[in-house]
This record gives C-alpha cells, structure tokens and sequence, in this order.
C-alpha cells in the first residue's frame, strides 16, 4: 500500500486511459464545450486527473508513463485550447460552474504545475486567476459552510485553495481562506459525526479537522482537535473508524464510497501526523488510516464508474 514507482505506473495508466476519453460524459458534445478537460465523465474528475498525471511526473520522472504525460500535457495546455475552457466559463451564468470542489481542484492542479520547471503554470495563469477570483468574490459573502460529504463541501474546498495559495504565494487568499475556516469552524466542539451517507466520498467530520490542521498553527490546532472529537481514545465516534461498505461499484453514486474510505484514510493519516508521538489517538488514526486503505484501493479500477475518479483519491491518500 505504499507509494513508489509501480504504483505511479499503475494510477498513472488508469488516468491516461480515460482523461481524452470523450463519452461517456454528463455533458453532450463535451470537447466542443471542454478543448482540455473533456475526459473522464465530467469536467471536476478530469482537472484532479490532470493533477494526478502532473503530480506523479514529478514524483517519479523516470516511470514509463511520463513521456505520454509529458506530451499530453504540451498539446493540452496551449494558450488557444486554455482560451477555449475561459470561453465556457466567462458568461454570468457560469458563475457558479463547478463551484466549490471543481474550483479547488483547478487551483490544486495550478499548485502542482507551478512546482514543474515548464510553462505549464504560465499558461493556465489566467485560469487560475478566475477562480481564485471567484474564491474572493464567494467566500466573504458565505455566511454559512456546506457541511456534507460530496461536491458541496467547503471545508475540502478551503483545505485544497490554501495549498494553492501557499505554493502561489497569495497571501490575500491565504488570509482570506484562513478568516473563513475560523469563522465557520473554530466554535465547533463534540462532533456527533452522523455519518457516512449513502453517497458520501468524504468525512464531513474528518475533511473539517484536516481544513482546520492546515489553516491553524499546531498549538492551536491540537486542542480545536481535542474538543471537536473528544471521544476519539475511547474509539469514539465509532462510525469514523470503520470503513464503509460498497454494496455495488457500478453504481456512480454508491461506489462514492470508495473514495470516503480513500480520502478518510488521507485525512486520519495527516491528522494522525500532526498529533504528538506519544498521544494514543495518532497510534489509532494510523491504524485507521491502513483499514480505509485497505478495504478501498483494490477497488481503485474495475468499473468505470470509480476509475474515472478513484486514482486521484488513491494517490492523496498515498502521497
């Protein structure tokens, strides 16, 4: 279950497969719409695609998939196809397009270009720049999170834009992104974590601790964590220890499933990392963390229906 260069062959091989794969989709005539992110059913799960290929090019340079990603990305990433996405995204009734979780992707696979020594990140600028526009635009008007475990959710948002605006270096964005975090989460305590629900592929409970892990120093961090899930030495919620079960992996909505267990074991892992050596709850998360995995990643391919996203998933969870 860990990392290296034949698992980066393997998520690398499930994403080229489907990333120029133009049906099925959710959208008719989806490339004439998408020039780049036409692929993978729907436009979200191409962009963290492209993350993944980008992210696994730099990891390991010498896997035999790079040179197809190399050039996959010199013939996708050009000014007029670039201009081709903005297009569809100009019109006012494209404000809300994908937002949050497609926008925080697109910033996240922005972060990532910009850690390659390529134009790549010169060319997606203007991209980037919409959505962290959008983001400025957004965030001081939401008065309330979206607490849920699907697309919706801001706090998974918030967590991947602060990494963007790390990497970027936008310290407004950086600002903003931790202003609203604490506005909408610092109060929170003895979290009941209802969950999962049939749909879910993230932990409203855990993805809010892992936002808060990023946007908080470790001093504050740890005792927010401590009220917010005081019951976690007793195993308690008990819910969050036990990975979901996936009754059928063809079906879009049940198979979101796998990608909770994938992305809890992301979020236990980096949370579990961020607690002290000798606290018993970092011996627990880590133990969690390989459950999740376990139960999810041998399900990582098999049905489209999880193949076209679940990669993505995988390599957080891995990295």
């Amino acid at each position: 279950m860990a990392l290296d260069k034949a698992c980066a062959s393997q998520l690398a091989r499930i994403a080229l497969g489907h990333v120029r794969r133009e049906y099925p989709n959710v959208a008719p005539a989806p490339q004439a719409r998408h020039p780049i992110f036409y692929g993978s059913f729907d436009w979200h799960s191409c962009v963290h695609s492209y993350w993944l290929l980008a992210t696994l090019c730099r990891l390991y340079p010498a896997m035999d998939e790079a040179a197809a990603i190399l050039a996959l990305f010199d013939d996708a990433l050009t000014e007029e196809k670039i201009a081709g996405e903005l297009h569809y995204l100009a019109p006012a009734t494209a404000r809300g397009f994908e937002r949050p979780y497609g926008w925080a992707w697109l910033l996240m696979l922005q972060a990532e270009l910009l850690r390659h020594e390529s134009s790549w990140a010169t060319q997606m600028h203007k991209m980037a720049e919409l959505f962290v526009a959008r983001f400025n635009e957004y965030l001081p008007k939401a008065t309330y999170p979206v607490r849920v475990g699907t697309h919706g959710s801001t706090a998974f948002a918030l967590a991947l834009t602060h990494e963007y605006a790390q990497v970027a270096k936008d310290k407004a964005l950086q600002r903003l992104i931790r202003k609203t975090a604490r506005a909408w989460y610092s109060r929170d305590r003895d979290c009941q974590a209802w969950e999962p629900s049939g749909e879910d592929f993230l932990s409203p409970a855990l993805i809010e601790a892992e936002c808060m892990r990023r946007i908080l120093p470790a001093e504050e961090f740890v005792p927010w964590f401590r009220g917010f899930l005081p019951h976690l030495k007793k195993g308690e919620p008990k819910a969050l220890f036990k990975p979901a079960r996936v009754s059928d992996r063809s079906d879009g909505r049940i198979v979101h499933l796998d990608g909770l267990n994938l992305s809890r074991a992301w979020c236990w892992r980096s949370i579990g990392n961020a607690l002290a050596e000798r606290d018993p709850v970092r011996h627990r998360a880590a133990l969690t963390a390989k459950a999740h995995l376990k139960s999810a990643l041998p399900h990582v391919t098999g049905d489209y229906m999880g193949e076209h996203w679940l990669a993505s998933f995988a390599l957080l969870a891995l990295k």
